[in-house]
């Protein structure tokens, strides 16, 4: 909390410094644009006077805007400071929790007369912990790639959506121990896209997973999707979970971002799962936003693509 204390008033002090600049250099404009206007109206030759109120005023003006624009930076990036600090807050706890379990796990199978069922079971959790490691190395070094990817960067294909979300859905299943029921996939078998492959599968795995870790239980994700008149398809995956404030609608696609409540801080995450998501629908030539009505009403995660992706160059 005093942590939190200290990032806000770090924050606030550039700002407000820099508002009373710009504060204080609008004052002497009008003021100097008030004496020198009084200037012109007792002058017999106002021309030089006027070029100087012009020159005058264009200046502060520019002054003005150069102000503007230093706050505004400084701000993004003392937030984007703030966001890479709790960044790597969720990175040593991604990391050391799984990292505290397979050392337990060792230990433990390091002891002489284990059974063989608690053998078995130990091997199950090291596996989990290991796939837990791997999938957050994933996102990582899928969010950096992002960052330098180029437009046309795509391996085009034809996808038939519904055995695509099918497979992404039974990975999620087994990650999250989900039941049968939870998972329902409504997409007709012969929907079609051309797009990446592999692209797709990562943002479409990547929505249901969210949906299902901040569900409630039993949880109960839908994955929908349906061709419009306009030739492309909408892809929806709604969820009955804690939701998202309408202030976080469009922050969760931000790198880094997590929403500032209890309810998310329990649940394991870095921010950069829905980031990758935006960032790899955009490569795709699609669209996708975030619906809810507040918290505790669940979330439903929109992709809009095209049925066939037009190649950039």
């Amino acid at each position: 909390m005093a942590r939190r204390r200290k990032i806000r008033s770090s924050i606030s002090t550039p700002i407000t410094l820099g508002v009373i600049t710009i504060l204080v250099s609008i004052a002497l404009l009008v003021g100097w644009s008030f004496l020198l206007g009084q200037k012109i109206m007792r002058s017999a030759d106002i021309a030089v006077d006027v070029w100087l109120l012009v020159l005058g005023a264009l200046s502060f003006v520019l002054i003005i805007t150069v102000l503007v624009l230093f706050v505004i930076s400084l701000a993004r990036g003392i937030i984007e400071v703030r966001k890479q600090d709790t960044f790597i807050d969720s990175v040593t706890h991604e990391l050391k929790s799984p990292l505290a379990s397979l050392q337990l796990c060792l230990e433990t199978l390091g002891r002489e007369g284990l059974e063989h069922d608690a053998r078995e079971k130990l091997r199950t959790m090291m596996l989990e912990d290991v796939d837990r490691l791997r999938a957050f190395i994933d996102d990582v070094l899928e969010a950096n790639r992002l960052s330098y990817a180029r437009p046309g960067m795509l391996n085009l294909s034809d996808v038939p959506l519904r055995e695509l979300a099918e497979d992404c859905a039974e990975a999620v299943r087994v990650r999250h121990k989900l039941s049968p029921d939870e998972l329902i996939i409504d997409v007709d078998p012969g929907l079609v896209v051309t797009t990446d492959r592999a692209a797709l599968g990562i943002v479409v795995k990547n929505l249901i997973d969210n949906a299902a870790k901040y569900s409630a239980q039993p949880a109960r994700v839908e994955v929908r999707a349906r061709q419009d008149g306009d030739g492309r398809v909408c892809l929806e995956v709604t969820d009955n979970g804690i939701g998202i404030e309408r202030k976080d609608l469009k922050r969760v696609f931000h790198r880094f971002y997590r929403v500032e409540n209890q309810e998310v801080r329990q649940r394991r995450g870095t921010g950069l799962g829905l980031f990758v998501v935006w960032a790899l629908v955009k490569q795709l030539g699609g669209k996708v936003q975030a619906l809810s009505e507040g918290r505790g009403r669940g979330t439903t995660m929109r992709v809009e693509l095209p049925v066939a992706h037009a190649v950039s160059g």
